[in-house]
């Protein structure tokens, strides 16, 4: 598919923001970037606007921003994007990990005026996206995702449409549902094995070989061996996804057994005070519950992204 025809626009420039932009970029893509503090979208390479009003002439707009309210007010604020009803966007891309409720307030507010919504949550963090392998969940009108379709490409590894709506937030949230209940699961068998008498490095080399490794557990390993929890992803967005998908599966009457024990566990590792290191200490916290102190193992440890 081809590349689409017009002005692209890009809202947000911090971390995720600036790395998937930046693809565009190294694809002879420059949007127009805004960003609160400009000199974040000058990093980017791309020309950078002083408002975002400047953006409402754009055929598509991107937007990668921290919360929900950040959206609402850089798309429906004084001077925001879809501040002027006779000028607007033809499509709006929102790869930010927002509510539900805010999603489907800024899908009305869309449709209201004639702007195709795409929900795009993605997977992955910075260093994920500089690699190549983001993935990202779309859901919206599907004439929009075909118009948008090679754009995602470029910044993106895998780009799957799966369905109309707001389902793609639904789909995020399984994911991470997942991304929790792995983690605790490597975190009791590396635990295991290192109670056995092996090393985390050692183990943790086998699994990743084998039918049961994936590219998050070889991501997460150097974390495990070298216990680096620097934050990728905290206990406190965990707990919140988990507090989402439990909650959609009491709406949708689908029992959750090993998803709410995790939850347990996520909770504890909130309680423990520990809210601004990456989740990866479930493996502190197991250790700890199997009455063992880990020492980080000096071992060079492949984390995936560079094969």
């Amino acid at each position: 598919m081809a590349d689409v025809v017009g002005k692209i626009g890009w809202i947000g420039a911090g971390r995720m923001g600036a790395a998937m932009a930046a693809r565009l970029v190294a694809a002879d893509i420059a949007p127009l970037a805004w960003n609160r503090t400009r000199s974040k979208a000058e990093a980017i390479g791309c020309p950078v606007a002083d408002t975002v009003a400047e953006l409402r002439g754009c055929d598509v707009v991107f937007t990668m921003v921290s919360t929900s309210a950040d959206l609402e007010e850089v798309l429906l604020g004084e001077g925001g994007l879809l501040a002027d009803p006779e000028r607007v966007p033809g499509t709006l891309v929102d790869c930010s990990t927002i509510s539900e409720e805010s999603s489907a307030l800024v899908r009305a507010e869309c449709l209201a005026r004639g702007v195709d919504f795409l929900a795009a949550p993605v997977s992955g963090n910075g260093k994920v996206v500089e690699a190549g392998k983001l993935s990202i969940a779309v859901s919206g009108p599907f004439s929009a995702f075909q118009h948008v379709e090679s754009l995602l490409g470029h910044i993106a590894r895998s780009v799957t449409y799966v369905g109309e709506g707001d389902v793609s937030r639904l789909v995020k949230i399984c994911h991470n549902l997942m991304l929790g209940v792995v983690t605790q699961c490597m975190a009791e068998i590396t635990v295991l094995a290192e109670r056995g008498g092996v090393s985390r490095a050692a183990f943790l080399a086998f699994l990743n070989d084998s039918v049961m490794g994936s590219m998050f557990t070889r991501y997460k390993s150097p974390a495990f061996v070298h216990l680096d929890y620097t934050a990728t992803f905290t206990p406190l967005l965990l707990r919140k996804d988990f507090d989402l998908g439990l909650a959609a599966g009491h709406d949708l009457n689908v029992p959750m057994p090993l998803a709410s024990l995790t939850a347990a566990l996520v909770q504890q590792a909130v309680s423990s005070g520990r809210v601004g290191e990456d989740f990866a200490i479930l493996l502190d916290q197991q250790a700890a519950a199997s009455g063992i102190s880990l020492k980080p193992e000096d071992t060079p440890v492949d984390d995936g992204l560079s094969s």
